[in-house]
């Protein structure tokens, strides 16, 4: 029996945007990777606002694809296309250069949650337009826009893009055990929701084995103590997210699949990912460093530097499932 597969709503016809959308996939993790440190040092404001740029010049391009099937005039759409893409070029080295002048060396505030969230809001906003723009190209022009947010918040274009996008910051993230598991959950969520809209019953299926599986691991590692108090937030958190994914999945399966229930459960979908790679952007210089799943190189003369300020003394201890294990 060959499983079903979710629409992907792949033609010759969206080639070009085939390609835009893997190569803004590979600019996103490729920036992200150069902005935030291997080193536990918090990133320089100038290279966050570099970051900020460059993925909010893709979403203006993607905007600008989209206005292609919403304006009857095809030469005037592709036109600001151009217009876009030229600067998509031009922008982010303009911000980088004012913010060098403005900022100079100044790092980011290594608490704050500003600067993790501001780039987890346009990374999720850049893939969502993904989404949108092959809603629209499915069917080659306009559609109603809750039609069309619909299609476009559950669709392959939009999870499987954030999947990729997780899965290159839960491999460089400097985590927990317990800690990324939960975080990989959450990842593998996105990878299994199309099937959630396109085949309802099966991709409900596949989310309860996903959630009963990580909550019987959680358990377990709660009993055997291996949580910390601010992983016991995370695991909350988690908690409160698969409750949201849950309600909203039950939605489209009882009403098989209607705009509005799609798009519930697209938005609280995009909500958690956004969270996701929010915490996981602050997590790169927070505390002390565990050990990440794949090391990048670090500039040795780039210390870690430790949290200080009000309140703060020093580096926080490692977390329990941060320690070495002892042959285990």
């Amino acid at each position: 029996m060959d499983l079903p597969l979710p629409p992907v709503v792949l033609n010759w016809s969206l080639a070009s945007f085939v390609i835009v959308t893997v190569a803004m996939i590979a600019i996103t993790v490729f920036v992200l990777g150069k902005v935030l440190p291997a080193n536990g040092r918090p990133p320089l404001i100038t290279q966050m606002l570099l970051a900020l740029a460059v993925l909010g010049g893709g979403s203006i391009l993607l905007v600008s694809l989209v206005f292609v099937f919403l304006n009857p005039d095809g030469t005037s759409a592709w036109t600001w296309v151009l217009l876009a893409f030229n600067f998509m070029m031009m922008f982010p080295a303009g911000i980088w250069f004012i913010g060098l002048v403005v900022f100079k060396d100044r790092r980011i505030d290594p608490r704050a949650w500003f600067w993790p969230a501001v780039l987890a809001l346009v990374a999720t906003g850049s893939e969502a337009l993904m989404g949108i723009l092959f809603a629209y190209g499915a069917v080659g022009g306009p559609i109603p826009t809750v039609d069309a947010l619909a299609t476009g918040l559950s669709s392959v274009w939009f999870f499987w893009s954030m999947a990729a996008v997780m899965a290159a910051l839960l491999v460089w993230a400097p985590l927990g055990v317990v800690e990324r598991w939960a975080l990989v959950a959450l990842a593998v969520s996105a990878v299994l929701a199309p099937w959630v809209t396109a085949f309802p019953t099966i991709g409900g299926l596949a989310m309860s084995v996903l959630m009963g599986a990580s909550f019987v691991l959680l358990v377990r590692a709660l009993l055997r103590g291996k949580v910390a108090p601010s992983e016991g937030r995370l695991l909350a958190a988690l908690a409160g997210a698969f409750f949201a994914m849950t309600v909203t999945g039950l939605s489209v399966v009882t009403t098989a699949g209607t705009v509005l229930a799609d798009l519930a459960f697209g938005s609280v979908m995009g909500v958690v990912m956004g969270f996701e790679v929010a915490y996981l952007i602050r997590r790169y210089y927070t505390g002390r460093m565990a050990r990440p799943w794949v090391a990048r190189t670090t500039d040795d003369s780039d210390v870690p530097m430790p949290v200080t300020g009000p309140g703060v003394t020093s580096v926080r201890e490692p977390r329990p499932t941060e320690l070495p294990s002892a042959g285990r």
